[in-house]
């Protein structure tokens, strides 16, 4: 019986809620059960030096936790003088798993920065701040199409959301909290896109190695779950 007496190939509850900014011009806070990632995309009209008189966009993200996300307080990294190197491998993922299903040169010679805050940490917090992010993108792309700038289905090729899964007390398991990450004699996140395809997988075992039976269970599981999340994000952007 997992912690939380979920099924195991049920989603915590998930909830999308967007405008949540007044100043960003496109915002998402995303909930994973108690994980809570505040995604906000940013608008400049300017690229990095290497994609300068290209024709072409950029989107990149920055991820970060608050002091208090989780049990006890973190101290601040700008405190510190630099990031972890799990918060630039994850804000990486991020901006990979987002520039997956972006057509940059129809974007044009702009770039996109989401910023992906965890309010709250109960584990799946760089799968949250992927799927919410990706909705704060397309946000920021209607405010675009609303003033002419880009038409939002030709910079948009598809969806992209993410999920973890994990073998919890030999059971294959969909969307870990903290409480089963922690214990998982196996741990993997999925991005995927609303058409199935793969754009990247992290697994690794805690303890013994797995088959391939059972990546291919976790699999199966990781594309139900990220099919339901597609299925939100459609419903929270008015795609229905």
């Amino acid at each position: 019986m997992r912690p939380s007496k979920r099924p195991n190939d049920a989603m915590r509850d998930v909830s999308m809620d967007t405008g949540v900014s007044r100043h960003a011009e496109g915002s998402c806070l995303v909930r994973f059960g108690n994980t809570e990632v505040l995604c906000m995309a940013s608008l400049e009209e300017r690229v990095p030096p290497f994609l300068k008189n290209s024709g072409k966009g950029w989107v990149t993200a920055e991820y970060g936790m608050l002091p208090r996300a989780t049990g006890e307080r973190m101290r601040r990294e700008a405190a510190q003088g630099k990031q972890s190197g799990r918060t630039q491998e994850i804000q990486r993922l991020i901006g990979r798993s987002l520039r997956s299903i972006v057509d940059l040169q129809a974007l044009g010679e702009r770039q996109i920065t989401v910023d992906c805050d965890v309010l709250q940490a109960d584990g799946g917090t760089r799968t949250a701040a992927i799927t919410g992010g990706f909705v704060a993108l397309s946000e920021c792309l209607k405010w675009m199409e609303e003033r002419s700038m880009v038409k939002r289905h030709d910079v948009l090729l598809g969806h992209v959301a993410a999920v973890s899964c994990g073998i919890y007390k030999n059971e294959p398991v969909l969307d870990l909290d903290y409480a089963e990450d922690s214990t998982a004699e196996t741990d993997a996140n999925f991005v995927m896109t609303g058409a199935g395809g793969i754009v990247e997988i992290q697994g690794t075992a805690e303890g013994a190695p797995f088959s391939e039976e059972e990546f291919l269970n976790l699999l199966k599981l990781a594309r139900k779950g990220i099919g339901e999340l597609v299925e939100t994000q459609r419903q929270v952007l008015g795609e229905h």
